[in-house]
């Protein structure tokens, strides 16, 4: 029950009932003001490895969520990303964004009771209003070329199969995983992400003031929860609200971290093992 505990947290709902045997009430904020601080990390957001200039080594492991906007809401623009990307959002609330969240894996803390690493995101890319087929070339460049991530969720949901599917040609079926979102899914995607943040193991970037930060940090605290038949959980932010891109690319982000596996450490040849 301890390693239960410190693995989900007292406030996960499946402590909550398996093991306090509580009743859930119908469900509301899916975070609390605790779990809210919790998030909050001190790295600092970066735009890519330390392995990307010349003769400095990265052995950091990286890991994304990506979730993609919807082909019916497109629309062109031209210009950077970020601000733009919020104005346009601003100009037309309905509008759905692609969000990728990059996060950094530590391993340095588990234990045989925690084994799970601690979770740093240190990277957002926002895109609002960019067709599919433009996104494909700058996804790739990002998760394979610049943070060589080892390990990719993006979301395959109806108009996602494709993008899907072309990155996990582009990168590999060993590292990128399509995510379809179904009650059964979504219920394990909100379970992972409560869990990796009520242990304090999930972590964003320190609060730069940009608008991928103010966003993300908006959408987290209108998240919204509801309980389902069956010990499943929907997670969402109330469409009269807003939107949940970046909450569903962190929790993508979380399931990454989950399904990946450390490599062992490999042993000199002709060398006994000590």
């Amino acid at each position: 029950v301890v390693g239960v505990r410190a693995r989900l947290g007292v406030d996960h709902p499946l402590f909550q009932t398996q093991y306090a045997l509580l009743p859930l009430m119908g469900g509301g904020g899916l975070l609390h003001r605790r779990q809210l601080a919790l998030l909050e990390g001190t790295h600092p957001r970066l735009q890519a490895p330390a392995s990307i200039l010349p003769g400095v080594r990265d052995d950091a492991v990286y890991v994304a969520g990506v979730d993609l906007a919807g082909e019916a809401e497109e629309g062109l623009r031209e210009g950077p990303a970020g601000l733009e990307d919020a104005l346009l959002r601003g100009r037309k609330p309905r509008q759905d964004s692609t969000v990728v969240t990059i996060a950094r894996l530590d391993f340095s803390g588990a234990s045989a009771a925690l084994p799970e690493p601690r979770i740093e995101v240190v990277e957002h890319l926002w895109r609002t209003g960019v067709p599919h087929h433009q996104l494909l070339g700058e996804l790739v460049a990002l998760l394979r070329d610049v943070w060589r991530c080892r390990r990719v969720l993006v979301d395959a949901t109806g108009v996602g199969a494709g993008i899907a599917s072309f990155l996990v040609r582009s990168l590999g079926p060993t590292v990128v995983q399509p995510f379809v979102f179904t009650t059964q899914s979504k219920s394990r995607l909100s379970f992972g992400l409560l869990a990796a943040v009520n242990a304090g193991r999930l972590k964003l970037y320190a609060a730069d003031g940009s608008p991928e930060y103010r966003e993300c940090r908006w959408e987290l605290e209108r998240a919204r929860s509801a309980f389902r038949a069956n010990q499943t959980m929907n997670f969402f932010v109330d469409p009269a609200e807003g939107h949940d891109d970046f909450l569903m690319s962190l929790a993508l982000a979380v399931e990454a971290a989950a399904g990946y596996v450390p490599r062992a450490p490999r042993l000199a040849r002709g060398r006994p093992m000590e």
